[in-house]
């Protein structure tokens, strides 16, 4: 389920907005609703996949035709800063017993901090967009037990954090990260 993007606590009021509709909608029906991540062994869990971008004056400044995925170079310190604070980041995306549940290998969950182009596999992932507008950065951890409020502040918070002190978030794995071998792992640096 997507909505239309916003600012930081316009789009946590809308996904508590979202949350609050559909437990009062399955209630009315006599049903109920969970958010855990990991509700049913065996099968795909929920995720709370979050995107990014920035922007200033109405220009993207994620967008740069000739990088890699068609990002600029401050894109790639603000993945940077978000794979560097992801062990801080994770006690607010993924805040339950449960979440852990979700993040298996398998079950398109990332389970290693890496970033790609299109990969489900990796904790970061650049969605195959070619208009400059629609350019972003996917965080695929979070869960719907995060505080979308702290969680939101928190990407940013660290993705300015990578901005500022230029951290670069290594080379893009292209791989399905569920299939490498031990030794691709190691080869890779993962």
């Amino acid at each position: 389920i997507d909505y239309r993007f916003g600012t930081l606590v316009n789009t946590a009021d809308k996904l508590l907005l979202f949350k609050y509709i559909v437990k009062n909608t399955t209630r009315k029906y006599g049903k109920s609703a969970t958010f855990m991540p990991k509700p049913i062994y065996g099968d795909n869990g929920s995720g709370m996949h979050t995107h990014s971008s920035l922007w200033k004056t109405e220009k993207p400044l994620f967008y740069n035709a000739d990088g890699y995925a068609g990002l600029s170079q401050l894109a790639h310190y603000y993945i940077g800063g978000i794979l560097t604070h992801a062990p801080a980041l994770l006690a607010i995306a993924a805040s339950s017993t449960n979440s852990y549940k979700r993040l298996v290998p398998g079950f398109e969950a990332p389970v290693n901090l890496v970033f790609s182009q299109g990969n489900r596999s990796a904790a970061i992932r650049i969605p195959r967009v070619e208009s400059p507008k629609a350019k972003r950065v996917e965080f695929r951890t979070p869960d719907p037990t995060a505080n979308p409020y702290l969680l939101m502040i928190g990407l940013l918070a660290a993705g300015l954090d990578g901005i500022e002190a230029g951290l670069l978030p290594g080379d893009p794995i292209t791989d399905d990260i569920g299939h490498l071998t031990p030794r691709q792992f190691v080869e890779r640096g993962l």
